[in-house]
């Protein structure tokens, strides 16, 4: 201030202006100054100074002004090399970011990805945040929303818990068995058991939706939180649960609504309480699913059948409001009429037929067809067929009936005399097999037997799946009809001439053939004459006439030595053949030596000496 008034003089003097101006002016210029504590006492001020504050340049401050000028810092400006967490206010929000003022030198900008869970942020809201960056390339101050969140959330969620406070959270995405939440900048499980007090159908509605929860569950190992939005629902219901249960009684109708559908039933909420109606219990007919009846959030009237002590399972019937249809069945129907159904259901004897709701009929598979070849019902009909029956037996007090398809048509056994004399020839359908034979239906409700021996007049067949297929055609003649037995006896082989008649002449004991060996078997081998006959040679018989046994394959003469036409066995031999030859040769020997002692015609005295030297041989071999 000195400084200034000396200053203030000189200016003066140069413009000519007298002491007194001067004077005047200074005094209006300079202010009132008070003593520094260094002019009242300077023993004291140079004993206290701050002799390094001075060799750093720095001036002495007033520490009474020091600890306001940092109390008003203090007040007004964040510091940003700290790690906690602060508050700011929201001054703007961008299509990306929100600007937040934490009293910093600069706003910080957080994105507003991290305010999903809050989709009505505004300006002038108190937000928590953390300085993430102080400085970015441009001097912006960078902040954290979802990071400050994170720092306070678990001491949050444990208050939640502990206190059963309703909290609110944002539901990011759909996961397996439930949804992911956030809770405080925390990801907490929602079960899907726990969504609601009814099952959900579809778990994406609720994405990206902010709903309210109880926290239900905390494992502080794994930092796993769970959460609940049903135990808000069940607490507002459980009043009004506890008024419906105390006020049900057996066969008292109530209105509720379809809550689940199962294979087995359908779950009804009666108004906080749920009960079942079995799939029986639905309807008077029979039905498949129970989605054939009822549809979900369906309201419906049904009546409550029986519940246990503590009235937790209810048992419903939605059936029972209806009248039994056997009881509305009308009294005009009775025994020979004819009724049209649908099968319902099928089984191996029969078939049972819905002639109009509720009320259902059987068919014994024995009724479906004249045939006394009895087969499966699903040879007949199929589930869903619409079909006519004729009404057998009919009895209302045990609601059973008995249909028959069989009787609509006229029954083929009244004249099968003149359809199917004996000896006429038919073609009919192979349907099935026995290990005696082939039944071949000639026509519906005519069914034959082919025993396996008249299969075949040639092939030695074991089983007759070896012959033919079901389903095949063949032809047959009529070889024995029984009207009373409804039995009529088939043949196949009948239908050509036995070649075996002439193979007898063919293959005649003592005819020869020439064949190779087919196969060598036990004690022997097999030839084929042709497609029908293979004869068997014995061991023995395939003795050639060196000494050695034919192989297979060996090409030869052989002679038949047996046949049979009617057990068809041949048998042959290659052995005899020059065994023959040798006893040929042998009898042309002694007829030649015959003939030449015949022309001799020797004497007694050669006759004598014959004996002689015969004599002599034989007594010298003895020798």
């Amino acid at each position: 201030m000195a400084e200034e008034t000396t200053k203030q003089e000189l200016e003066a003097a140069q413009a000519g202006v007298t002491e007194a101006q001067v004077a005047e002016q200074t005094e209006k210029a300079a202010p009132v100054i008070e003593q520094s504590p260094a002019q009242e006492n300077p023993e004291k001020f140079l004993k206290d100074f701050n002799w390094e504050k001075y060799e750093e340049g720095i001036d002495v401050v007033d520490d009474k002004q020091l600890e306001e000028f940092e109390a008003l810092v203090a007040q007004n400006f964040v510091d940003t090399l700290d790690d906690d967490v602060v508050e700011g206010t929201v001054i703007n929000i961008t299509d990306r970011d929100a600007i937040i003022d934490i009293n910093a030198k600069s706003e910080g900008v957080i994105s507003l990805n991290e305010f999903r869970y809050n989709p009505d942020l505004k300006v002038g809201d108190k937000v928590e945040v953390l300085i993430d960056v102080r400085e970015d390339a441009t001097g912006q101050l960078i902040l954290s929303h979802r990071k400050a969140r994170v720092i306070k959330a678990w001491d949050r969620v444990n208050a939640a818990h502990d206190e059963g406070t309703i909290v609110n959270g944002f539901v990011k995405a759909r996961t397996k068995g439930g949804m992911i939440v956030d809770v405080f900048g925390i990801e907490a499980f929602l079960p899907g058991s726990q969504i609601d007090v009814k099952p959900i159908r579809d778990y994406d509605q609720y994405v990206n939706k902010t709903m309210e929860f109880k926290v239900v569950k905390i494992n502080q190992e794994f930092k796993n939180v769970v959460v609940s939005h049903k135990a808000l629902i069940e607490a507002d219901i459980e009043e009004q649960k506890k008024e419906i249960i105390g006020q049900l009684e057996k066969g008292q109708v109530l209105e509720g609504v379809v809550k689940n559908i199962t294979s087995y039933g359908v779950f009804v909420d009666l108004g906080g309480v749920d009960g079942l109606v079995h799939i029986t219990d639905l309807s008077w007919s029979r039905i498949n699913h129970p989605n054939e009846i009822v549809e979900l959030d369906q309201k419906l009237n049904v009546v409550i059948l029986d519940f246990d002590e503590d009235k937790t399972r209810i048992q419903l019937g939605l059936k029972q409001l209806s009248k039994h249809p056997w009881e509305a069945l009308g009294e005009d129907i009775k025994v020979g009429d004819k009724v049209e159904g649908k099968v319902v259901v099928i089984a191996d004897y029969g078939a049972f037929i819905e002639v109009s709701e509720g009320v259902e009929g059987l068919i014994h598979v024995s009724e479906m067809s004249w045939s006394t070849h009895l087969r499966s019902a699903q040879d007949f009909v199929k589930v869903g067929d619409v079909v006519e029956a004729q009404i057998l037996t009919l009895d209302r007090e045990d609601r059973k009936m008995s249909l028959g398809i069989k009787q609509l048509t006229p029954d083929p056994w009244t004249d099968i005399t003149s359809k199917y004399p004996v000896g006429s020839r038919h073609e009919g359908i192979v349907r099935n097999f026995t290990n005696f034979g082939v039944f071949v239906e000639l026509e519906e409700g005519i069914d034959g037997l082919i025993y396996i021996s008249d299969l075949s007049w040639t092939k030695k067949i074991k089983h007759p799946s070896e012959f033919c297929n079901v389903g095949d055609k063949l032809e047959v003649v009529v070889l024995e009809l029984d009207v009373e037995g409804r039995k009529l006896s088939l043949g196949h082989k009948q239908i050509e001439s036995n070649p075996w008649d002439k193979y007898e002449a063919d293959f005649a004991v003592g005819s020869k053939h020439t064949a190779a060996i087919t196969e060598i078997v036990d004690k022997g081998a097999t030839i084929d004459f042709n497609e029908d006959i293979t004869a068997f040679v014995p061991t023995r018989h395939l003795e050639k006439e060196d000494g050695t046994k034919l192989g297979k394959g060996e090409e030869a003469e052989f002679q038949i030595i047996e046949f049979n036409k009617d057990f068809k066995r041949v048998v042959a031999s290659h052995m005899v053949i020059h065994k023959e030859e040798e006893a040929k040769i042998v009898k042309q020997a002694a007829k030649k030596a015959k003939a030449q002692a015949d022309e001799a015609k020797p004497t007694l005295g050669d006759a004598n000496e014959a004996l002689a030297a015969l004599k002599a041989k034989m007594e010298g071999k003895k020798k």
